[in-house]
């Protein structure tokens, strides 16, 4: 089910095949909105990039290269489509996330509901470039190798931007007051 299968429907979808589309649409729909959602932090963007990366991926399938898992390619459109749209509107919308807790303790739940809230609220506050190689590293499980693919950069390039983005979360955290100095 990994890069050869994805390989095959690939080279259906050039010949045409609908239900080979369909199949890749189904498979990669759900993680493609949830990296679209962590980037741009609100549901209705999020829909809008997912379609917008299916259609790229339909309108440019010859330019696929079979080379490459079509994960990272597609995970490359929506990253570039959602730091473009952050770029073209030029300011951060709130994140609002509001996960179910398995905790117990109404104060534990309020407690780790803020501290969800600010994190979400850094990472909003973060660069489209670091922004991303935190949604693709921690909230898509991609490795450094996968990311590299993704962006279109160096694996060391990854490791490099990944520090600084956690050195700058860190500090805006620091800052709020949710972690010791």
């Amino acid at each position: 089910m990994g890069k050869d299968r994805d390989t095959a429907l690939m080279s259906d979808c050039k010949r045409g095949d609908r239900n080979a589309l369909e199949t890749l649409v189904r498979r990669y729909e759900k993680p493609i909105y949830n990296a679209a959602y962590r980037m741009l932090g609100n549901p209705d963007d999020a829909a809008d990039i997912t379609q917008i990366a299916f259609l790229k991926v339909f309108e440019n399938l010859d330019q696929y290269n079979p080379k490459f898992k079509f994960f990272s390619w597609i995970y490359r459109i929506a990253v570039n489509e959602s730091i473009n749209l952050l770029k073209r509107r030029g300011h951060q919308e709130p994140f609002d996330d509001k996960q179910a807790s398995n905790l117990r303790d109404p104060e534990a739940m309020v407690e780790a509901e803020h501290l969800c809230d600010c994190v979400q609220a850094v990472l909003m506050e973060l660069q489209g470039e670091h922004r991303a190689v935190i949604v693709l590293r921690h909230f898509s499980e991609c490795s450094y190798h996968e990311i590299g693919e993704i962006l279109q950069i160096p694996d060391q390039t990854v490791k490099s931007r990944l520090y600084t983005a956690r050195q700058i979360m860190k500090d805006k955290i620091k800052a709020r007051g949710l972690v010791g100095k």
